[in-house]
């Protein structure tokens, strides 16, 4: 017995069905409320942050982070929508690649695309 994952993200929203819409076109989540978005299994952290955090903006309880395969990608496709994704060489690292943007109504997104496992790399 005991927790299994996150079952799901409820977000108090100005226009829910034009942030719904923005989630599925931009990053292809089944997102609204007569959704199920089917994810891969994975790595999921759950950190709650100092208070006083410099992480993601103090404004914000919380910070959405979306592992992603093909970031270059991903971030073409979202610069190309004139959506303003930024990127820093600092993040990168160990844990894997980040980019950072922001939803239509401010919510930071941080997409992290993980390292590529030893066994993964030479297939």
């Amino acid at each position: 017995m005991g927790v299994e994952g996150i079952g799901g993200l409820f977000i108090r929203s100005r226009d829910p069905e034009a942030r719904a819409a923005w989630y599925r076109e931009h990053l292809g989540i089944a997102a609204g409320s007569d959704s199920v978005w089917e994810q891969q299994g994975g790595m999921t952290v759950f950190a709650p942050f100092p208070a006083d955090s410099d992480y993601f903006a103090a404004d914000q309880p919380f910070m959405l982070n979306l592992r992603v395969s093909g970031l270059d990608e991903l971030v073409g496709s979202l610069e190309s929508a004139g959506i303003a994704v930024e990127r820093r060489a600092e993040w990168d690292g160990d844990y894997g690649r980040f980019a950072r943007l922001h939803d239509p109504e401010g919510l930071p997104i941080e997409l992290w695309e993980a390292p590529v496992a030893d066994d993964e790399a030479g297939a």
